[in-house]
């Protein structure tokens, strides 16, 4: 049984992973941590979990989680690495859900999220933590920076066209919309009820964070720089990312796109390529782990769309952290995590 701690219980990814490992069977959570709810039970604030969890909320203590295997960070920027290091140090692994330990340039890192790095050598040390791009390397990592909810949909999108170079690298769009909860659990104007519902708004179009860790993932992908506009936006929903991704073929009258993309994503156990023709809805995916794909090719010209959808809670942060954690213990890549989707 592998034994975890959660360091940031009370947002939105931190309840996902205790709703996902509830029902996993070889993982327990052994801690849970919330300065600002010490003491409380995790089943009075989450009544979803009652019966599941008999666990209470306790401040981060870094010799308690040193007793776990694996410690789970839930947590905004800058908090898994003022604690990574001596967990990683005391032989815990640990997967951090934030972004801290992604972006492997620390002066691009600071630039953008505007905070000194502690630890920039553990930041060399990481594994980027997408599974279907950098399996093997996660399987023996220390310590991993889990991929963003939209790195996630785009670079899942893009993976087969850069692979195998059918694109132009330089000319690289990605339309992205995603529910509010995206924003975290944070009380914010923006993303109150009366604000967000029946509108739609972009936002961070001139740059978002999650811009360089795209470019950063493609460029890899790529085996160059790539060029990519990136247009964020808030939907009035409360989960699911829906990204729509335009590139331009060097040939049009090239490969099968269909089938590149069925044979890139065939053993792949969370991302469904879906027939031709496929319009994927994030309906289809609310609750569960998985990516769904569609390529088109409209009236067969030289521009290649491809429709990504995942649930930003959990392909998109602790469904993804979760089957990290599988892959780190060598359990069932899938155990935890064969939730259906929710419909309607």
């Amino acid at each position: 049984m592998v034994k975890v701690g959660i360091v940031g219980g009370t947002g939105y990814t931190g309840v996902e992973l205790l709703r996902l490992l509830a029902n996993h069977p070889q993982a327990r959570v052994e801690v849970i941590t919330s300065r600002s709810e010490e003491g409380i039970p995790v089943a009075d604030m989450y009544p979803n979990l009652r019966g599941h969890h008999d666990i209470t909320f306790t401040v981060p203590d870094v010799d308690r989680l040193a007793a776990c295997d694996v410690v789970f960070f839930a947590t905004p920027h800058g908090v898994a690495m003022s604690m990574a290091p001596e967990l990683v140090e005391r032989g815990v692994r640990v997967i951090d859900l934030g972004a801290d330990f992604r972006i492997k340039d620390i002066e691009l890192w600071e630039k953008w999220y505007n905070l000194k790095h502690t630890c920039p050598d553990l930041v060399a040390k990481a594994v980027y933590g997408l599974p279907e791009l950098n399996r093997d390397q996660i399987k023996g990592a220390e310590l991993i920076g889990c991929a963003g909810c939209y790195p996630t949909a785009v670079q899942l999108g893009y993976l087969p066209l850069l692979e195998s170079k059918l694109v132009d690298h330089r000319r690289l769009i990605a339309d992205c919309k995603s529910g509010a909860s995206g924003a975290g659990r944070g009380a914010s104007v923006g993303t109150l009820l009366c604000e967000a519902s029946e509108s739609v708004k972009a936002y961070g179009v001139p740059g978002h964070r999650h811009l360089p860790e795209i470019r950063q993932g493609l460029s890899g992908i790529a085996e160059r720089p790539v060029g990519l506009t990136f247009s964020p936006h808030l939907m009035p929903m409360i989960r699911g990312l829906h990204a729509t991704l335009y590139s331009v073929l060097k040939d049009p009258v090239g490969p099968d796109l269909q089938a590149l993309f069925e044979e890139r994503y065939r053993n792949e156990p969370f991302v469904d390529v879906m027939p031709a023709g496929s319009h994927p809805e994030t309906r289809s995916v609310k609750g569960s782990n998985m990516c769904r794909i569609s390529v088109h090719q409209p009236q067969g010209e030289d521009v290649v769309v491809v429709l990504s959808v995942i649930d930003n809670l959990v392909k998109g942060a602790s469904g993804q952290a979760v089957q990290i954690m599988n892959l780190m213990f060598d359990l069932p890549e899938r155990s935890g995590l064969e939730q259906v989707a929710l419909m309607p």
